[in-house]
């Protein structure tokens, strides 16, 4: 049984990354449905209004556990962290409208069933937000470099 838990500790330790991120991406998916369900039961927004705050809020969920506990960025300055959180949004826009043209094609154009089309669209989102964080947007060595070449010490 000491094996077992030797195995499984040594296994989370090397995919501790990749377990925070599915762990965040999990939370970042309640708390759009938190929002979404707040905003169109609750304050009978449209459904459009609530999709778009409950994808910005979610985004911006996900960029601060993303930054501090999954890539755990070292980006002090307030010119480095919004240059991260520009490229953050950039690249989970850039996910969404993916997301939606593939639905579109597969579902509306193709008239494929919905849900592996959705299901392909979302594994397919998710491998690429993971990349885009892991190294565009919280590249550890460019954000090492920057706070070392600038010497700024302005946190946010």
């Amino acid at each position: 049984m000491d094996e077992w838990i030797k195995r499984g500790k040594a296994l989370a330790h090397t995919h501790r990354e990749k377990l925070l991120y599915l762990f965040f991406g999990g939370l970042t998916t309640l708390v759009y449905f938190i929002v979404y369900f707040l905003l169109t039961r609750l304050l009978l927004q449209s459904t459009s209004v609530s999709t778009n705050i409950g994808w910005l809020v979610s985004v911006l969920f996900a960029f601060v556990t993303n930054r501090k506990w999954v890539f755990e960025s070292k980006q002090t300055s307030t010119l480095g962290v919004l240059r991260e959180l520009g490229a953050f949004i950039a690249a989970r826009a850039f996910s969404w409208l993916l997301n939606w043209g593939i639905m579109v094609l597969g579902v509306d154009v193709l008239r494929i069933w919905d849900v592996p089309v959705l299901l392909f669209a979302n594994v397919l989102v998710i491998v690429l937000n993971y990349f885009a964080s892991k190294f565009i947007i919280f590249k550890k060595e460019r954000n090492e470099e920057r706070n070392d070449r600038h010497g700024e010490q302005d946190n946010l």
